[in-house]
């Protein structure tokens, strides 16, 4: 459908609300309709309280919220109101509740007087209290343990226009168990706990790449940052220090249940980074210059910390690793190379037991970023060996969501199973923090701009989803105590994105939580390693199912083919480097950092926020500077030119050349020699070229020929690969072969004919007739 389209069919949608709200009919609607219409104000929730409702809670929900005139003129009789829509009945209205339309919010209260004017440019601040239920007065009418939507509308009237409605904002509201009525006359309504669902967290501690792209391994000089980003959500108050600090509360709290659902997720890339840190780092003027002006970073004491308390808690709690740089697992499985499959997905257990001190709960477990998986993308998972994938249950086949979150074997990728996770709270939870994004297994119907929401009402939206799956039950209907409703499912993982932009705050709210739900009896929590117990019985299969949206979200196709052609390219390139054992560095900590870099050009951090865009053209860019890199690489071992021309001293005097490595590495080399006929070059075979140093290289030749002869010299690996540029040498030879030597022959018999002349005459006497004239006077 076009966007004109869209357009059209909102409009007629609004006209029918209306004639049918005036019949006092409920519709829903698409949250936004697309339209240019003017906005005149902008309407932002600060707070909820309480944010989870339960017995013990104030049996009133208060909203502020702040009213800003957006527009081009005056806005006046400005009065906002509460309004609730029915209670979620199925895991889909977590998302698709907060795009109906306002009529479908149909318990309204009182609107509330805000302001009489409100000029262009101001803001002001507002309160609404509504009782949670009531006889007499007008409430919410909630009366029951489920999860509410609830909206807060804003009218008023902008200059030479009449009354309408201007705005809106709208939340999930948890409701765990009814309070009494604010005169008591209504009893308490409390959860029914007979059947408590157990939960399991994962719980990610990843970030965007950070180190600047093209820069080899060194044993000497410090690595170096794009930006000093991360120093500061190390450092006291930043996004990864809150995310730690929620973890360590949980781990050293008295009542261990919080951390016994929490698994950390820990990205390799993010270790490898904050590690080199710590002894020192460099951050970059221009990213788009690795290795030019840099200046010292300022996070190297809050990297140490940060690390230093990692080391404690993972040694305490559940930790996995996650695949190197939140690396697009699809695209790793088209590119079909070992080189960079290997240290994608095989490499981060070992880097993260190295670095934290520990030993991972599981290194046969793997949760892509994406959350899906393509079947080529699960074949490379268990090539070498069987493997459980965490996905998300929208990334199997809709008749195979129900499996639950036990392993269940995907049908036609052997040695594949899945663990899924609940997609409604993941996409819940992705949306918090400063950098909200939509995953891309989210359905096409539950997706909206985020930025529509304040902070506040996208961390209701996930308390209420971290809540929904312990209030229903199998039949997806909230749970009361006189209900007699079944049993709810066992169990429910939870998976927030690798790259979590929630703050301190948030990662706060989110396991306290956690630890109510826990603490209410509506959940257990359950260890991550039981998650991959076989369930008895006939286990269920699954066909996996690949969004389109995964594809755009993915890496580039362009990235693809930087690394399509580069890592053949770095292999062949270390394969010529020398293993010394007494070297600092070796060859594969030379050419790691650039195998890693096009692993950090596949990498979906930010491919799903606020600016896609950014985030791609940072990929483009970092696999141009590998290729930069790997050509520089090439280019630091060459021949040197002898200048001017070579003479040789006779027809098989041997030629001298320099050959140099700029690289801190030392490499074997072999001599190539384009020459003509007239000249025989001898091959010397492979010669190593020492680290930083040069070489001379003795050719043995033969020349037939006295002319000037213009010779091509050049290095290349012992694969064949051509190194630096090529030298043209014109070579020159004394020697006159053939004609020389019957010139040679032919004054030595003169020489000797005369000689022997001469000898003659003085033994007979007689002077020799060449000395005629000559005669001693």
């Amino acid at each position: 459908m076009t966007s004109a389209a869209r357009r059209a069919a909102a409009a007629v949608l609004a006209v029918l609300a209306l004639v049918l709200t005036t019949a006092g009919v409920s519709v829903a609607q698409p949250r936004s309709d697309g339209s240019d219409a003017p906005r005149f104000l902008e309407l932002r929730i600060d707070s909820v309280t309480p944010t989870t409702v339960s017995t013990s809670s104030e049996p009133v929900v208060t909203v502020t919220g702040t009213l800003e005139n957006v527009g081009d003129r005056d806005v006046e009789d400005i009065a906002v109101r509460l309004q609730r829509a029915p209670a979620v009945g199925s895991a889909e209205e977590l998302r698709t509740a907060l795009t109906w339309d306002q009529t479908a919010y149909d318990r309204t209260g009182p609107f509330e007087s805000v302001a009489d004017v409100l000029e262009r440019g101001e803001q002001r601040q507002f309160r609404l209290e509504l009782a949670l239920r009531s006889a007499q007065d007008p409430s919410l009418g909630i009366d029951a343990p489920g999860v509410y939507p609830l909206l807060v509308n804003v009218n008023g009237a902008p200059e030479y226009g009449g009354q309408a409605r201007l705005d809106d904002a709208r939340f999930l509201l948890p409701v765990l168990g009814v309070p009494p009525s604010e005169n008591r006359t209504d009893r308490p309504v409390p959860p029914d706990t007979s059947a408590p669902v157990g939960i399991t967290m994962m719980w990610p501690l990843a970030d965007r790449p950070r180190l600047a792209a093209g820069v080899p391994g060194s044993a000497t000089e410090p690595v170096r940052l794009v930006d000093d980003d991360l120093a500061t959500s190390l450092a006291d108050g930043g996004r990864l220090d809150g995310l730690l600090d929620a973890a360590e509360r949980a781990a050293t709290a008295e009542d261990r249940r919080v951390a016994d659902a929490l698994c950390l997720a820990v990205d390799p890339d993010l270790l490898v980074t904050v590690a080199n840190m710590t002894r020192g780092y460099l951050v970059v003027e221009d990213p788009a210059e690795p290795m030019g002006d840099a200046r010292d970073g300022e996070g190297t004491a809050a990297a140490a910390a940060w690390l230093e308390r990692l080391r404690a808690v993972a040694g305490s709690m559940c930790t996995v690793a996650v695949p190197f740089a939140q690396v697009d697992t699809a695209a790793l499985a088209e590119l079909d190379d070992a080189s960079l499959a290997g240290p994608a997905l095989a490499a981060p257990t070992g880097i993260v037991n190295t670095i934290l001190g520990i030993t991972t709960t599981r290194d046969d477990v793997v949760w892509p970023d994406a959350g899906v998986l393509t079947e080529k993308a699960g074949a490379l998972l268990a090539a070498e060996s069987p493997v459980t994938a965490l996905l998300a249950d929208t990334a199997v086949d809709a008749a195979d969501a129900a499996a639950g979150t036990g392993p269940a074997p995907v049908r036609g990728v052997d040695g594949l199973s899945t663990v899924l996770f609940d997609s409604a709270a993941a996409t819940a939870l992705a949306a918090l923090g400063d950098a909200p994004q939509t995953p891309s297994f989210t359905d096409e119907d539950a997706r909206y701009d985020l930025t529509e929401d304040s902070p506040d009402a996208r961390l209701q939206d996930a308390l209420g989803a971290l809540s929904w799956s312990a209030l229903r039950t199998r039949d997806d209907v909230t749970r009361t105590v006189s209900t007699g409703a079944p049993a709810a499912p066992d169990s429910v993982l939870f998976a927030p994105p690798q790259s979590w932009s929630a703050s301190g705050d948030d990662a706060a709210a989110v396991l306290s939580m956690v630890g109510t739900l826990i603490r209410s009896g509506l959940a257990t929590a359950r260890p991550f390693d039981t998650l991959f117990t076989p369930v008895p019985g006939d286990t269920p299969t699954v066909a996996l199912s690949y969004p389109e949206q995964a594809i755009v979200d993915g890496a580039s196709a362009e990235v693809m083919d930087t690394a399509r052609e580069q890592a053949p390219r770095l292999d062949a390139f270390e394969e010529a480097l020398v293993e010394d054992p007494q070297a600092q560095l070796t060859p594969q900590q030379f050419t790691a950092p650039l195998r890693e870099d096009l692993l950090r050009a596949m990498s979906l951090a930010g491919r799903r926020g606020p600016d896609p865009g950014a985030a791609a053209r940072d990929a483009v860019r970092r696999g141009d500077e590998v290729r930069d890199a790997v050509d520089g690489m090439f280019a630091g071992v060459t021949v040197l030119s002898p200048g001017g021309v070579y003479t040789l001293t006779s027809e098989q005097s041997p030629l001298l050349l320099v050959a140099r490595n700029d690289l801190p590495v030392g490499i074997t080399v072999r001599l190539h020699v384009d020459a003509p006929s007239a000249m025989k070059i001898t091959d010397i075979g492979p010669t190593q070229l020492p680290p930083r140093g040069s070489r001379t290289l003795t050719v043995p030749a033969q020349i037939s020929d006295s002319r000037k002869i213009g010779v091509e010299f050049a290095l290349t690996t012992e694969s064949g690969l051509p190194l630096g540029t090529p030298t043209n040498v014109t070579v020159r030879s004394n020697a006159y072969g053939q004609v020389l030597a019957i010139v040679t022959g032919c004054a030595g018999a003169l020489l000797l004919f005369l000689a022997g002349r001469r000898l003659l005459h003085r033994f007979r006497g007689e002077p020799d007739p060449a000395d005629e004239g000559y005669e001693k006077q």
